[in-house]
């Protein structure tokens, strides 16, 4: 059986694509590679901000549902996003640029021997920064060239994400058993599982609890996490693999930048298969990333109405020069 090869996205909810882009492109440095709609909701965006070319397994990507209502945090969801920084001296960056900008954080920490720094974005969005200093595994992707951020303090990539839920003992045997993930550490009601060949990019924070009430999905939270898989027929391996052990699944999904599977693994837990190809570039230029409404060819002819149908942001960013602190 072909392995997970580790994180390749994690998509989540604002209440603001607007809001959205301005934190990830202004306090976060992340590039937005992808302005494109959800392919199930043509009214709803989808922003996909990643690396500096949009390396499977480190975008993060948002939904902004109209009228939907703010989430409530809670057990059974994914809780938290991990996001890759190469050393400790870059968490410590983040600590100071967090208090000049005002975002919320804990301040600098360790967990599972890795110093990190939690923080909030506007929605009570929980994320957390990871140092890559002694991490060995999956390799991380690439700065943003031309952003905001010093290249040796930039994101570059998805770490751990986390998830809260009640029933641990069904969670630990449904990630080894099915996934194949391995459990390699334990922190109070904390574990960490990793596959693959490891490491931030490759690993899952488990957290037992069964105090909090049920969360609720809405904007503030995490939609799903996606693990890479190297290419269509792993992913065959993958569909038949979820059924036999008796998950109802998707089946097959061509989302354009990749093709998919999705299966729900736990109570509000949606896990997602997604191969590394073909990516973002094929319909814009490597300068141009994300400037212009990007649709797959089947939403093509519908063009029209979906420009009528989302409100237009201005992501273009070629014209503009950063200057890295």
């Amino acid at each position: 059986m072909n392995e997970l090869k580790g994180i390749h996205h994690v998509t989540a909810i604002t209440s603001s694509a607007e809001k959205n882009y301005e934190f990830f492109t202004y306090v976060l440095g992340m590039r937005l590679i992808k302005k494109t709609v959800n392919q199930d909701d043509i009214q709803t965006y989808h922003l996909f901000f990643a690396d500096d070319t949009g390396s499977a397994g480190t975008d993060m990507t948002f939904f902004d549902f109209p009228g939907i209502s703010k989430g409530v945090h809670g057990t059974n969801e994914i809780s938290k996003t991990s996001f890759r920084v190469p050393s400790d001296a870059a968490i410590e960056y983040w600590a100071k640029r967090f208090d000049r900008l005002e975002v919320k954080h804990t301040g600098v920490k360790e967990q599972f021997g890795k110093k990190t720094l939690s923080f909030v974005d506007f929605d009570d969005q929980q994320y957390q920064l990871i140092s890559d200093e002694n991490n060995e595994g999956v390799a991380a992707g690439t700065p943003w060239e031309k952003g905001p951020i010093p290249l040796e303090y930039a994101i570059t990539g998805l770490g751990p994400i986390f998830v809260r839920i009640a029933e641990f003992d069904y969670f630990k045997e449904m990630l080894e058993k099915v996934l194949l993930f391995k459990e390699i550490d334990k922190s109070g009601s904390f574990h960490l599982f990793e596959v693959g060949e490891g490491g931030n990019g490759a690993q899952v924070v488990v957290e037992k609890n069964v105090i909090l009430p049920q969360a609720r999905q809405g904007f503030g939270t995490v939609h799903h996490a996606a693990f890479r898989v190297e290419d269509r027929s792993v992913l065959e391996e993958w569909i038949k693999r979820m059924q036999s052990f008796g998950f109802q699944t998707s089946g097959y999904v061509d989302r354009h930048f990749f093709e998919s599977l999705y299966a729900r693994v736990a109570p509000q837990i949606l896990f997602e298969f997604a191969t590394d190809g073909p990516g973002f570039m094929g319909d814009e230029s490597y300068e141009t990333l994300g400037e212009k409404l990007s649709l797959p060819p089947f939403l093509e002819p519908k063009r029209e109405k979906i420009e009528k149908l989302v409100r237009p942001i201005d992501t273009v960013r070629s014209t503009k020069e950063f200057i890295q602190e």
